[in-house]
């Protein structure tokens, strides 16, 4: 079982005895002694339930010790002599303190920053060598390939710990059992950590094994997604050994390249890679052609298979509500992949469509290819429909609203769609609201497109409320943490 250590960090020890008071569901807590600027070990170490792990990372490593390496040394040692059970030690730092630091079980790290050493591999052995008891080797990934390069890198039945820093590298901490990660880090010291009961409750850190099947949202960014939650909620909810991870990435082949890696076996597709998915590694079905956009993948015997349920999620919120689209002027605000499946649904129960793109020549292309109209700034009045297709308004950015303020003046009675769902309620809705308008977020969508997506992975039929509730819970925790 892979264990979890969150790291504790803190400014002074009365602030530490605070973080110590209010306890921890992790396995082991790393004590970040670097930035405590009034620091008594013994008062450090004392009290904790779980087993510690101490670490005073200095400067040079990333760190915020800039003492010297003879005080530095001081810490670590006393630190052991009063029971810590573990010392985490630099690869660069003085060798002798390996020995200096026994009883405690001796983790030798390296932190590289700027990205993955061409030397990795023998590093990694160099390190394997030195005689500690746990190698840990952490890397800033640009690509997920480059967590490929990781795995590679630390393979063998020693005890060591991978990490992937950066956004690319989410999933190494997320899913420790594929690199065979001895445990793995939560808190918020270092880019990619997450809080511990998202480790627990969400991605089921302890439970997964590197046989895990594994599913992914892939694009850029997918931070804001709400997709993990709900996935691997449901994955919970019916008990299937299963792990849904966050893939980011732009490129088309740096995807393939690491999913052959990871054997992921699905993935929803968002912004930019709807379309940039459309390869001839997929076999895409017929209404994915006729969009020209992609948001779901499945990989079977016969290789990559492409589907695109944004159109049948799109109309579900639309058909609950009995809103008639035939012969209604509906404007679509942006002309990326999400836009495509929203046009073809659109056009296809009689709406009178119109696109407002950013750029009026993508706006025309979309229009030409389904017989819609093209709109343009400002917007004409008389319009009974706004759909919202682009991502403005969406987390951290929640201010920006993808009209101005004059559009509002016509919204009475009229109908406001916003695809975006994180926040729940866009700057776009609140104001369509105040003006009168019905409201639709893009919660609704996303979730019916879900279930569509977990359906087809699984062959099981999707557990809606479950992920519903994930979806809302995930959206909740984000704003109160924003």
């Amino acid at each position: 079982m892979t264990q979890i250590a969150e790291t504790i960090t803190a400014a002074d020890m009365a602030e530490l005895r605070q973080r110590r008071e209010r306890g921890t569901c992790a396995d082991l807590v790393e004590l970040r002694l670097d930035g405590v600027r009034d620091l008594d070990v013994a008062g450090a170490l004392a009290g904790w339930t779980t087993p510690v792990i101490v670490t005073c990372r200095p400067v040079w490593e990333g760190g915020r010790f800039d003492g010297s390496e003879e005080e530095r040394g001081r810490i670590l040692k006393d630190a052991s002599r009063l029971g810590a059970d573990y010392i985490d030690l630099e690869w660069a730092a003085d060798r002798r303190l390996l020995a200096a630091c026994r009883p405690s079980r001796v983790v030798l790290s390296k932190h590289d920053f700027e990205g993955v050493p061409p030397d990795l591999t023998s590093l990694v052995r160099d390190m394997r060598g030195a005689g500690a008891d746990i190698i840990k080797v952490a890397v800033a990934a640009r690509s997920l390939s480059d967590c490929v390069t990781l795995k590679e890198a630390v393979a063998g039945d020693d005890l060591h710990i991978a990490l992937a820093m950066g956004s690319a590298g989410h999933l190494t901490h997320l899913w420790p059992a594929w690199l065979g990660s001895f445990w793995t880090y939560s808190g918020n010291a270092s880019p990619g950590q997450l809080p511990t009961r998202d480790l627990i409750r969400c991605y089921r850190v302890r439970d997964t094994t590197a046989n895990t099947a594994v599913y992914g949202v892939v694009g850029q960014p997918i931070a804001h997604s709400a997709s993990p939650a709900m996935h691997n909620a449901a994955f919970a909810a019916l008990g299937i050994d299963g792990v849904y991870l966050p893939l980011e990435t732009n490129s088309a082949a740096d995807f393939f390249t690491a999913a052959e890696a990871f054997g992921v076996r699905g993935a929803s597709v968002t912004i930019p890679m709807k379309t940039a998915l459309l390869t001839p590694a997929v076999q895409v079905d017929e209404l994915s052609q006729t969009i020209g956009a992609l948001n779901t993948l499945s990989r079977g015997a016969g290789g990559w298979e492409g589907r695109n349920f944004d159109g049948a999620g799109f109309l579900a919120p639309l058909d609950r509500r009995s809103i008639q689209l035939r012969h209604r002027r509906v404007v679509v605000l942006g002309a990326g992949g999400a836009a495509r499946a929203v046009v073809w649904g659109l056009t296809a129960h009689g709406a009178q469509v119109e696109i407002l793109a950013r750029r009026p020549e993508q706006a025309a292309a979309l229009a030409r290819e389904f017989g819609a109209g093209v709109s343009e700034a400002p917007l004409r009045p008389g319009w009974d429909v706004l759909i919202n297709t682009t991502p403005v308004g969406t987390t951290p950015r929640i201010e920006e609203c993808p009209v101005d303020d004059t559009v509002f003046e016509q919204a009475r009675g009229k109908v406001v769609y916003d695809l975006v769902y994180n926040p729940l309620e866009t700057r776009l809705l609140r104001q369509a609201k105040a003006a009168g308008a019905e409201t639709i977020g893009g919660l609704d969508m996303l979730v019916s497109q879900a279930c569509r997506q977990f359906e087809w992975w699984t062959g099981q039929c999707a557990p809606r409320a479950v992920m519903e509730q994930a979806a809302k819970d995930f959206l909740y925790e984000t704003d109160q943490l924003r």
